[in-house]
């Protein structure tokens, strides 16, 4: 087994911060990590000049974590310019601290205060906020300063951008002197840099320069899925042929997914750091010669993986990051060949999916898995085959009782076809085809013919506007923004017509997607609450309405 210290250089980090880092997919230091890291652990101030994507905010919230050992009182403030992204951050050092029982909350405008401030009671000890928020937590005394030992400015040119200079000027001022400050941005304007010459104390300076991104010409999808080897399996089944690779983002992933593909019968092997170099040999000798299809790998392990015959590469669990996505999907297509890469994602993982699209300045189209029908089609002959064996070998007596009884009710076809599906699926058999339950929702929102009505829940109240509602559409969704139909904005909520088409596509995109910095939740409209809000729409003066005029 590879030694953890040797995983994350001379870092020196807590056992416990590893589990976490190993468990979230980490398997040794990016650039800005490696760089960052031992210089805030020895008490530096640090400047990191670096593009989103590179994995600054683990290059920050490994040493505040390290370095925490008062549970009892806040003691590090990062600033982040949108709620969005401090949620992010939250989500992450929640993640990295988790193994040590730190706490780590965000603070943002547009979510009750009462809430946050019930929550900051709880021995909370880092906390994320944009500055406008941060402000008024320490004005009303919630957020206490006195024992805060580290200020993170994260995307500070950002928070320039959007005005926050003089609320993060407050904050700084009003913070002890004696702490440590980070500061990460991709450019460094004159005001960000007199800041860093007002506040920091002969800061160490980290430029992270980013590799310029070359995707390579290959067909990108991606598919929206809760069950992902179940999806997977319907993937292979009912289309992928030849070599493939499968990510996924650590080592018992990839141990799980082996033993998972392998009780199902697919030639599957994993190969990550845990394996002796004669047992990764040995698992590339059979790829190579073909004993076995599909290989599962980490990122680290498939580095120096040189096989050209690679047909498909699978993101089963999505990267960390833009480079790591381009790195993995660059193990097909080569020497001239076509290739196909395919990332499942969970609806959490959207935003970083989106990430990847546009740091990558690539498009990965959304694409629905293959159902059953499909499966079947392309292994009709195998079926046949299988079926003819039982009928000849004359051993299907014992349930001729059970057929005869459903023989009664449906006829031989019905029954056979039923007999197959269950052969096939097995308990997924006995439940209602996803497929099927979303075609069902769609067919009846109150929308005009030809047209699903979709409910989201933004509206007046985030100052959305409907421009902002058809241009990302138009553009997320990739339609024309003429085939959307009327639009009904109120307070808290809208509707939009969408064609029955494109509708599917459209939640798809738009699912945890964000207008205005707002996320989105999407569905069909229900009927009864159409027919309330419309009555209610009556009375209204301020609605907004487009048509398709």
């Amino acid at each position: 087994m590879a030694d953890q210290k040797e995983m994350f250089g001379e870092l020196e980090l807590d056992k416990k911060i590893v589990n976490a880092l190993t468990d979230m997919g980490f398997e040794e230091p990016s650039p800005i990590q490696a760089a960052t890291i031992p210089l805030v652990l020895e008490g530096n101030d640090v400047i990191g000049q670096a593009q989103t994507g590179t994995g600054k905010t683990a290059a920050f919230g490994i040493p505040l974590v390290q370095s925490i050992h008062d549970f009892k009182h806040i003691q590090a403030l990062i600033m982040c310019p949108t709620r969005e992204l401090a949620i992010q951050v939250a989500e992450e050092v929640g993640k990295i601290g988790r193994t040590r029982r730190i706490k780590a909350l965000p603070v943002y405008g547009g979510q009750p205060i009462e809430r946050q401030i019930r929550a900051l009671k709880n021995n909370v000890q880092i906390v994320i906020g944009t500055p406008g928020r941060l402000i008024d937590h320490i004005n009303r005394g919630t957020i206490k300063l006195e024992h805060i030992k580290f200020l993170v400015l994260d995307e500070a040119d950002e928070m320039l951008d959007m005005g926050f200079v003089d609320d993060i000027e407050e904050i700084m001022h009003a913070l002890p002197t004696d702490r440590q400050t980070l500061l990460f941005s991709a450019t460094m304007p004159r005001p960000i840099l007199s800041l860093t010459k007002k506040y920091m104390k002969a800061p160490k300076n980290v430029t992270i320069t980013k590799e310029e991104l070359t995707v390579p010409l290959i067909e990108q999808y991606y598919f929206e899925t809760k069950d992902k080897i179940e999806g997977l399996c319907r993937l292979l089944d009912a289309e992928i042929e030849g070599k493939l690779i499968i990510f996924c983002r650590t080592k018992k992933g990839v141990d799980d997914l082996a033993i998972a593909l392998s009780s199902r019968g697919y030639m599957a092997e994993g190969l990550h750091g845990d394996l002796s170099q004669n047992q990764r040999d040995r698992v590339m000798k059979k790829f190579r010669e073909g004993t076995v299809d599909i290989l599962i790998a980490t990122d680290v392990a498939a580095r120096g993986i040189d096989v050209d015959n690679i047909t498909h590469v699978i993101n089963f669990d999505i990267p960390q990051d833009p480079e790591s996505y381009v790195h993995r999907i660059g193990r097909t297509g080569r020497a001239g060949n076509t290739g196909v890469a395919m990332t499942f994602i969970t609806p959490r993982e959207f935003r970083q999916l989106k990430l990847i699209e546009r740091i990558a300045k690539t498009k990965i189209k959304r694409r629905q898995l293959p159902t059953a029908a499909n499966v079947i089609e392309r292994q009709r002959d195998q079926i046949i085959s299988k079926m003819q064996t039982v009928l000849e070998l004359n051993a299907y007596h014992d349930y001729m009782p059970i057929a005869e009884s459903l023989l009664d009710e449906y006829s031989a076809e019905e029954v056979a076809a039923a007999a197959l599906k269950l052969m096939q699926e097995g308990n997924k058999a006995l439940e209602a085809p996803q497929e099927d339950i979303i075609s069902r929702e769609l067919q009846n929102t109150g929308g005009r013919p030809g047209m699903v009505r979709l409910f989201m829940n933004v509206g007046r109240s985030q100052k959305i506007m409907v421009k902002d509602i058809v241009s990302t559409i138009a553009i997320e969704a990739d339609i024309p923004a003429r085939d959307i139909g009327l639009i009904n904005i109120y307070d808290k909520f809208t509707f939009v017509e969408v064609p029955e088409d494109v509708a599917e596509k459209v939640i798809g995109a738009m699912h945890r997607n964000f207008i205005k910095g707002y996320r989105v939740n999407i569905e069909p409209a229900r009927v009864r609450k159409q027919t309330c809000f419309l009555a209610f729409a009556r009375f209204s003066s301020d609605m907004e309405v487009k048509s398709d005029e």
